[in-house]
């Protein structure tokens, strides 16, 4: 049986219809929606009762200079439901000069490792977020690499890090 709907049809309509001026759209089988920071907990927090049991992975992408972008910062949640093999995308875009959105841990507890890898690479801050410190980098780098205005070669903060040996592991 094949259908002109995407699959989360009829989650998106109940969607709508709880938090209107919500953007949705589906290509190719796959949904987005589009979600502004101010609702964006709701909106996940009512997915996840809905039976989007499982945050897949949540990730930003950095639009500076990127051809009619608005937004600086687009967060991406990409959520599955265990149960009936749905997906859904969902967006949450946030701007400087304080990129922040609430933390979803509550909601998820497998948001703790991909908030703080967002906010380390990004610097994307998370509301309420229970542990949110560097993952990938040093405590004592300040900058945020994954940031399109960070220089390719870094601003030589590498060179001020003590060098770490075997032994010291």
């Amino acid at each position: 049986m094949t259908t002109d709907q995407p699959p989360t049809a009829d989650i998106l309509e109940t969607l709508v219809a709880q938090f209107p001026g919500l953007e949705t759209s589906a290509y190719r089988g796959q949904t987005r929606v589009v979600v502004g920071e101010p609702a964006s907990l709701e909106v996940l927090s009512f997915l996840a009762a809905a039976g989007f049991d499982l945050l897949v992975d949540v990730t930003c992408v950095d639009y500076l200079e990127y051809r009619g972008a608005t937004r600086r910062y687009g967060l991406v949640y990409l959520l599955a439901s265990t149960a009936t093999a749905r997906r859904l995308t969902v967006r949450v875009f946030v701007d400087d000069p304080d990129p922040a959105v609430r933390s979803v841990v509550g909601v998820w507890r497998s948001a703790d490792w991909l908030e703080r890898e967002v906010w380390d690479m990004f610097g994307i801050r998370f509301v309420g977020h229970p542990d949110l410190r560097r993952l990938m980098m040093p405590e004592q780098f300040t900058a945020h690499p994954l940031r399109k205005d960070y220089p390719l070669q870094g601003r030589g903060e590498r060179h001020n890090f003590p060098v770490l040996t075997r032994e010291d592991g």
